[in-house]
């Protein structure tokens, strides 16, 4: 491995990371890009700014390569962000009812920011922070490490949590990505990437003809207001139903009235373990883009993938290729716990006390068909 001077550039035998300034804060902090390229010519770009992933340069059948991420291509259009987009969400991805949950006897209050509720960790989250960052060389390659602490009481939550999060690209083109959390008193934690992705390129049509298969017989229903009922209900007979591939536009017109809710497909799938069991691996989707070719697969260590189609995308932001985002132009899908977590004793906890380490892992591999 050989280090140069500024820019930083890290190498090794399976691909390079390069650091270099995006912008700077209001306050002064900078806030550097971190790109890793593999040896098969993919590269990612990663933001101290949210972790956010902020390019994903992905060869298409024909071999030409297009960003599949929607995202800016200045610090500004992050600091206005109020879609999520590539970045880190914590310490709570989804919602949680109210803003309102209880822990070992007390009652914390969030931020309410999303029609009555808390959404992706309060109005100040894990997206909006700078987070500190260095190369890691790993068994897969090279990556970037970032670490945030966030102090007790921030946006409500309790005990000082500590969150790390590792992006690697390997020379086959996938994308991984770590995460790490302790605290030193008991409080919730739920991580995840909410990139969107559009596989013809970002800025390039909508995502409706875009192919998927969802490993998943149940889904969460929701409320009006994106908040689960409770029920784990089968997917068959519905236009929820993506355990063999449809064209993502297919059904979404149908007038089924849990895609009237999000308008569009805003829903967690319940991942099929079969194979697997709590903590490792499982296969969760496939998306395939027919002109370009280009495949995306994931995988994780979660109980849940939200899979959303850009339902509240209203042409407000211009992205990276000078083009603005419209409802349907791309899709997201967050590996996570299910929403409202800590209000239903009957999902999987996400509950975390001083001792244990939460541990996720999430794959995104992309290839051409």
């Amino acid at each position: 491995m050989c280090v140069a001077g500024s820019p930083l550039v890290v190498m090794s035998a399976m691909g390079r990371v390069t650091k270099s300034e995006f912008g700077t804060m209001p306050d002064g902090t900078v806030v550097d890009a971190f790109t890793l390229t593999s040896d098969a010519g993919m590269s990612a770009r990663i933001l101290t700014y949210g972790g956010t992933l902020q390019q994903l340069l992905v060869p298409g059948r024909d071999g030409s390569m297009a960003n599949v991420v929607l995202g800016f291509d200045n610090l500004a259009g992050y600091l206005c962000d109020s879609n999520y987009f590539g970045c880190i969400v914590g310490r709570y991805a989804n919602r949680i009812k109210a803003g309102r949950f209880s822990l070992d006897g007390a009652t914390y209050l969030l931020p309410v920011n999303n029609g009555g509720n808390s959404l992706h960790g309060g109005s100040q989250g894990f997206d909006k922070r700078v987070w500190t960052a260095g190369v890691v060389e790993t068994s897969s390659g090279p990556g970037v490490q970032l670490t945030y602490v966030s102090p007790a009481g921030e946006q409500g939550y309790p005990g000082t949590l500590t969150a790390g999060v590792t992006y690697v690209l390997t020379a086959d083109n996938t994308l991984h990505l770590s995460y790490l959390a302790t605290t030193d008193k008991a409080t919730i934690c739920n991580l995840t990437n909410h990139s969107y992705f559009n596989l013809a390129g970002e800025g390039n049509g909508d995502i409706l003809g875009h192919q998927l298969l969802i490993n998943a017989e149940r889904y969460l229903p929701v409320d009006a207001t994106g908040i689960p009922t409770g029920q784990l209900a089968p997917v068959a007979g519905t236009p929820m139903d993506f355990t063999t591939a449809h064209a993502i536009g297919e059904r979404i017109r149908t007038g089924f009235e849990q895609l009237l809710f999000g308008r569009g497909y805003d829903h967690n799938y319940v991942v099929n373990r079969t194979a697997a069991g709590v903590g490792a691996m499982a296969f969760a989707a496939r998306c395939v883009e027919p002109l370009s070719g280009r495949v995306v697969e994931v995988a994780t260590t979660e109980p849940g993938l939200q899979f959303y189609t850009g339902g509240f995308l209203d042409a407000t932001f211009v992205g990276t290729s000078g083009r603005s985002y419209r409802q349907g132009d791309a899709f997201a899908l967050e590996t996570q716990h299910f929403p409202d977590s800590p209000n239903r004793p009957a999902f999987p906890s996400v509950v975390l006390r001083p001792g244990e380490v939460y541990r996720s892992r999430t794959t995104y591999s992309f290839s051409t068909e």
